[in-house]
Parts: C-alpha cells; structure tokens; sequence
C-alpha cells in the first residue's frame, strides 16, 4: 500500500480547497488504527465527531457519510487513519452561521514501533475547549518544543495548582499497586483510554478517577500514556519525579485493549 492518501468527500481534494481549509484551520477530527477496514472503538470515534459537528457547525453529521469515506480508504493490512470535519462552507464574518460539513480522511501505513520510556516536563496549561479534538495545536506543538528545549521529552499539562491533566497529544494513567488511576484535571477524554478503562475493569482490574497533583506523586510506581488505539509507553519520570517501568503489566494492559470488540466501517 502507498504510505499516504488523503481524500476530501470521497474524492481527491483541489488544491485550492486544501489551501482554502489550511488557512481556516477551524474544525476537529478523529483518529485511529484501522485494520483491515475494521476498528476499535469506532462508535465512540464516530459519536466524538457527530457531539463536535454540532457544537462547531450547528450542524447534524451523517455517521454513514463517514463510513462511506472511510470504506472507500480502507486497504488490506494496517493504517493509521484521521478524519477530520471541516467546512469549505464556514464564514469568517458570520461564524455563528449554521453550515453543511466537508469530511478529510487522511490515511498512513501503520508501522510497528518501539517506543521508550518518556521524560516529561510539567508545564501550567489546559487546552482550549479541552473536550473537543479540535484542530488548534499550536499550543500542543509549542508545549512539546518547551519540553524538548528543557532537556524532556514531551510536555505534560496541569492546572496552576499543579493538578494534572493531560500530556500534550495524550492521556496519562498511573498505577498505585492495586487500581489504574485516571486524572481528574481537565482533559480530552480519549477513546484509548475509554476503551481500557472498560477491558481493564471486565478483566477485574480496579480503576478510578480523582485529583492528582505534582506533590503526591510518591504513592504511584508507575504512570503510561496512551492515545490513538496505543497503551504506552511508560513514564519514566515527571521533571525530577522518577517512576519505575513495569513492562510486563503494560503488555498486560495492552493484551486487555486489543481484546476490545472491533467494528467493521
């Protein structure tokens, strides 16, 4: 397969459209791994989406419009998909203006990755309208460029008071030897991580949600990040804060999500 495609509506985009919605750059999306034209979590993908469209378009949008686009992308074998609303329609000057939608899909080969363990810097932040992918990253580009500047590796997000939140592109766990512990500092509540909660609590694993700060970090051994249909890697340490690894009880939790039910586009 070619490492990369991209298709506006179920078509091959113009060039002034791309154009026209790269200066815009208003909208949101979805992403994920998409194997063999099936997907993990594809109704809570797809919900995200439709919650999104409503509240950025004032518009409906039709979920069999998206698995139309999303079967005429899929291939044999493994990809990393994004699809992302937009609108060709949207108006500058009347942004309140309820307007019909545009779907891109992006797709990329799928590649196996090892990944190491993360240095992460806190830094005083929470993303705009934290419970929408929305297209805005340069906060989350500029974060992670903060990080990788100080000597880390990426950038982890808390409020002034120091609760944490979330990573730059990602949600954090962390473990206290018996239950995964989920922040409850505002973030973006990742399908992953949705997904994993409900395998990890069918699997008899105790999880819960509650504040946690930078000052109490000793009463946790370890912390991961996961995103986009990935569990890991492990957190190695929060600026001086250092955590053990525990690869095996990640596989586990990785094992627990790949048994998740797929769902065919």
């Amino acid at each position: 397969m070619s490492e990369s495609r991209i298709e506006l509506n179920g078509r091959e985009p113009g060039i002034g459209e791309l154009a026209s919605l790269a200066q815009l750059n208003y909208g949101h999306f979805t992403s994920f791994r998409m194997d063999d034209g099936k997907v993990r979590g594809l109704g809570l993908h797809l919900q995200r989406l439709v919650d999104a469209t409503r509240t950025l378009f004032g518009t409906e949008l039709d979920s069999d419009r998206v698995r139309h686009c999303l079967r005429r992308m899929a291939v044999e074998g493994s990809q990393w998909v994004r699809v992302s609303i937009v609108s060709l329609a949207f108006e500058r000057r009347r942004p309140e203006q309820p307007v019909e939608v545009d779907i891109l899909v992006s797709t990329r080969a799928a590649h196996g990755e090892i990944r190491p363990a993360l240095r992460v810097k806190s830094l005083v932040h929470t993303r705009h309208v934290h419970g929408i992918k929305h297209l805005g990253t340069f906060e989350l580009f500029h974060a992670l460029r903060e990080a990788r500047l100080a000597g880390f590796d990426d950038a982890l997000f808390t409020t002034p008071a120091g609760e944490i939140c979330e990573g730059s592109t990602w949600n954090i766990g962390f473990w206290d030897g018996h239950a995964v512990v989920w922040p409850k500092g505002p973030c973006l509540p990742g399908v992953t991580r949705q997904l994993l909660d409900a395998g990890l609590r069918l699997a008899g694993v105790q999880t819960r949600s509650e504040s946690i700060h930078l000052g109490s970090l000793d009463r946790f051994q370890w912390a991961f990040a996961l995103n986009s249909g990935a569990i890991g890697p492990m957190i190695s340490c929060i600026d001086q804060h250092a955590f053990d690894c525990d690869a095996a009880l990640l596989e586990e939790f990785v094992s627990i999500h790949r048994q998740q039910p797929v769902e065919s586009i």
